[in-house]
């Protein structure tokens, strides 16, 4: 074989290697526990979404891949598939609101419409449902209920 097909060979068989690696160590990373992390914000629902409504990309910036605890009264809780579970807060508008999505391990009847809650998760920023029209609902991922502030 020739000198420079084995440097060839050589170097596509490492790439596949550091591929395969990192691919597992990805598959095998542990969610953050919410519940025990330090949040970086605690903000009430209403304002979360008022800031992201007034300025979006300053919003985005501060708080996007940031722990946010937020409070709010639930709008409505539903079971979206077989592994999430989404609580609406209520933000003052009728068509703005704070979604958190929760593990549909979380038992959905502690949660009742009406009820003031505690949630902490991970912000995604604004959603865009329809393309050229303003975005309504601001995501919390990961999010974990807090019965008690220490």
């Amino acid at each position: 074989m020739k000198p420079y097909v084995k440097i060839a060979l050589f170097v596509v068989l490492f790439i596949a290697l550091i591929t395969i690696l990192a691919a597992l160590i990805l598959y095998n990373k542990k969610h953050t526990d919410m519940a025990k992390s330090k949040p970086d914000f605690v903000v009430p629902a209403a304002a979360l979404q008022k800031e992201f409504e007034d300025n979006e990309a300053t919003a985005s910036a501060k708080y996007i891949n940031k722990i946010i605890e937020v409070t709010g009264t639930i709008a409505s809780v539903t079971l979206v598939d077989s592994n999430n579970l989404n609580i609406s807060l209520k933000t003052g508008s009728d068509i703005s609101s704070v979604i958190c999505t929760l593990p549909a391990v979380t038992h959905s009847a502690m949660f009742r419409t009406g009820d003031e809650i505690i949630l902490r998760g991970e912000c995604s920023g604004y959603t865009q449902i329809f393309p050229g029209k303003p975005p309504l609902d601001v995501l919390l991922n990961n999010c974990a209920a807090i019965v008690n502030k220490k």
